[in-house]
């Protein structure tokens, strides 16, 4: 497939260039675009071909429901059904922007769009490339991650050109992704909202808007839920080639402990490579990624420094723990399903 791919400036707006992707989307095409949490790869959601073509490009489980974004909130009643005044609450206070929100569908909206479920995924992205797109379009576009089914999420548009030339219709290139971690998604068709897959905004932020927020369950065991009401909950996610561990415990054992599997990894011929806070950053042997020195930089460094790591042909990566009650429960969720929940303690 030749793959139009156009890069266009946030901050002055190519509207040709972006009526060529508009064009493919309302042709049944997929293209990939950039949000504020990572690139996504979109299709009409409306559109069982369209939608087809996504899961093509993943090589994604048809049975793991999508994101269908929008450019303007009104257009949620379009979609979905029996929207309750906590649901509005919290699309009034975090729309556009990286919350996803599961409502109950309306008949427009396909199956194959939704995993199969009778709920769907909805939000409005705060990013003007993704909007004006969506606007051009006129069209929800259904737009789970740009990455190979399993694969870490790309942040930026070199890593999905990369992966991506010759799959898709069409690669929009702009600016890195501001949030890196995908958005927060938070199940309304109970009677207390339930988060499915935690993000940057939190169970905090939600509770100061509509009160008691649950968590899902399965966010705290080995397990995914078997029926996936949210996307990412399904499915092993996020996992370069490397191998990947967690090793947690206090900061100076955590070192030592790391330095020692490389030095025990040299022996066999093995690259290590190391995933940590800037602090540390010197502290460690073989290839060392700082991920940042708070919890927002990491969220946002993450993906993208796993996908160096393979770049870089490394053969086993050791993560720090990053323990947070806030943001911090959105990047572990993330490393202990790239890592295969395998964690060192120390």
């Amino acid at each position: 497939m030749q793959t139009i791919i156009s890069k266009i400036d946030s901050n002055d707006i190519d509207k040709n260039e972006l009526k060529k992707h508009s064009e493919l989307l309302k042709n049944g095409e997929t293209v990939i675009f950039p949000t504020e949490t990572v690139y996504g790869l979109g299709a009409n959601a409306l559109d069982e071909n369209a939608v087809k073509k996504i899961y093509e490009a993943k090589g994604r489980p048809s049975d793991n429901p999508l994101i269908v974004h929008i450019h303007n909130k009104d257009l949620i009643y379009d979609l979905s059904k029996d929207i309750d005044d906590k649901a509005k609450k919290v699309i009034d206070k975090f729309w556009p922007g990286p919350l996803t929100v599961i409502l109950k569908k309306n008949d427009k909206v396909p199956k194959t769009t939704t995993g199969g479920l009778d709920t769907v995924a909805i939000r409005m992205p705060k990013n003007d490339i993704a909007l004006e797109l969506l606007r051009e379009c006129n069209l929800p576009i259904a737009a789970p991650s740009a990455n190979i089914s399993g694969k870490p999420s790309p942040t930026n548009g070199k890593h999905v050109v990369d992966s991506m030339n010759g799959r898709v219709a069409g690669i929009i290139i702009g600016d890195d992704c501001d949030y890196g971690l995908e958005s927060t998604v938070v199940d309304f068709t109970e009677e207390i909202p339930m988060i499915l897959r935690p993000g940057s905004i939190t169970k905090k932020d939600l509770e100061n808007v509509i009160g008691k927020v649950e968590i899902d369950p399965s966010l705290l065991n080995h397990e995914d839920n078997k029926k996936a009401k949210a996307p990412g909950m399904k499915y092993k996610h996020y996992s370069p080639d490397a191998e990947v561990f967690i090793v947690s415990g206090k900061n100076d054992d955590v070192i030592e402990k790391i330095n020692s599997l490389i030095d025990e990894n040299d022996k066999n011929g093995l690259k290590s490579g190391v995933l940590c806070l800037e602090k540390n950053k010197k502290k460690y042997k073989g290839k060392v990624i700082s991920l940042g020195e708070n919890f927002k930089e990491v969220g946002r460094n993450l993906f993208n420094s796993l996908i160096t790591m393979d770049n870089e042909k490394i053969n086993v990566v050791y993560s720090e723990e990053f323990l947070d009650d806030e943001v911090g429960m959105a990047i572990m969720n993330r490393l202990l399903k790239s890592s295969g929940y395998k964690v060192i303690r120390v």
